[in-house]
Formats: C-alpha cells, sequence, structure tokens
C-alpha cells in the first residue's frame, strides 16, 4: 500500500489538459506522488495533437498507459487540480483543490498547444517537484 498522496487532474473531457498534465506528473514526480486524470464526460480517445507532442517533446506515449476516464474511474485521491472547467467545475472530497485556468488547445496549432505544455509542465515543477508540499 502507498502512502504516496494521490493527485487527480480533472477536466471535461479527459482527453486533452489533464491527460497532458498526468502524464507529467508521472514523468517529473511520481516518487512522491500519484497521479490520475479523469472528466465528467470521456472521449474515445486521447486527443491525437497532444499524444503526438508528448511523444515528440518527451517521449512518452500517452496511449500506452492511460486513456479517457471518469471521475468514477479513479481512486480517491487527497489533492485535486481542475484545468480550467468551462462549465461547472465537479465537486470532489479531497484534502486541497486548485484550478488552473487552462485554455483548452483542442483544435488549435501547435504553438498553442506547447505552450499550454509548457505552462503545465512549469506548474507541476513548481507544485509537485520544487514545494513538495
Amino acid at each position: 500500500m502507498s502512502n504516496k498522496k494521490k493527485v487527480a487532474f480533472i477536466c471535461v473531457h479527459n482527453s486533452c489538459r489533464s491527460q497532458i498534465a498526468e502524464a507529467l506528473g508521472k514523468k517529473f514526480a511520481s516518487d512522491r506522488y500519484e497521479f490520475f486524470s479523469a472528466g465528467t464526460e470521456t472521449k474515445p480517445q486521447i486527443n491525437q495533437d497532444a499524444v503526438r507532442l508528448i511523444k515528440q517533446i518527451y517521449d512518452i506515449d500517452m496511449e500506452k498507459n492511460q486513456y479517457s476516464k471518469i471521475l468514477n474511474d479513479i481512486p480517491e485521491v487527497d489533492i485535486v487540480i481542475t484545468m480550467g472547467c468551462n462549465v461547472e467545475c465537479p465537486n470532489i472530497p479531497c484534502e486541497y483543490m486548485e484550478d488552473w485556468g487552462l485554455e483548452d488547445p483542442t483544435g488549435k496549432n501547435d504553438g498553442e498547444f506547447i505552450k499550454i505544455i509548457n505552462t503545465i509542465e512549469d506548474k507541476i515543477i513548481k507544485k509537485f517537484v520544487i514545494n513538495n508540499d
């Protein structure tokens, strides 16, 4: 049984921002936390631009270990990070919750995707690697 804190990244469809955050959380801080992502709805597959760019930049194959999940598919968590809900954010029991307020890059160019990816990486490093609260 792991005593690592569990972190969930939540957005509506669990296909882009939350999936990127799950992949990068695992890359940078899996020694201290367990990372999950979920949505209030699912998509048939993870956003293919996100999959391609995360593979290209970090050599992580998100489709190998990740898939679009709803909230009931993940365990109870300690920390909830919402990605910037354009609808009402779900209420999930947890010790701590914050909203990162990120724009959804779906349908935009690679430059917009990379900006969001860089922002997510920066926030993960600051929150889970440097601060490590």
